[in-house]
């Protein structure tokens, strides 16, 4: 248990924190799974650029770092453009 005051504010800010960036996360997972979704339903355009958004978002706030969020929007691009090509033959 925190002892100080400060140590007492710090434990009630990281709660608030923790809270507000589990939200973003969650978020994030769940824009994922629906390109993931569009790309076995065969269109996943709208999806890739929600998740695209959420990603950046995450990233801009800190919640990831801005290369892991190029990563991941960059492997989802990728499946999504498979997936068109292999539709379109």
């Amino acid at each position: 248990m925190a002892n100080t005051s400060s140590a007492k504010k710090a434990v009630r800010t990281i709660a608030r924190r923790t809270e507000r960036n589990k939200s973003i996360r969650t978020g994030v997972k769940s824009a994922v799974k629906k390109v993931i979704v569009g790309i076995k339903a065969g269109d996943a355009t709208e999806a890739l650029k929600g998740a695209a958004r959420k990603l950046d978002q995450a990233a801009a706030k800190g919640i990831m770092h801005k290369n892991t969020a190029a990563r991941r929007k960059s492997r989802l691009a990728k499946r999504a453009n498979k997936a068109a090509a292999a539709k379109a033959e």
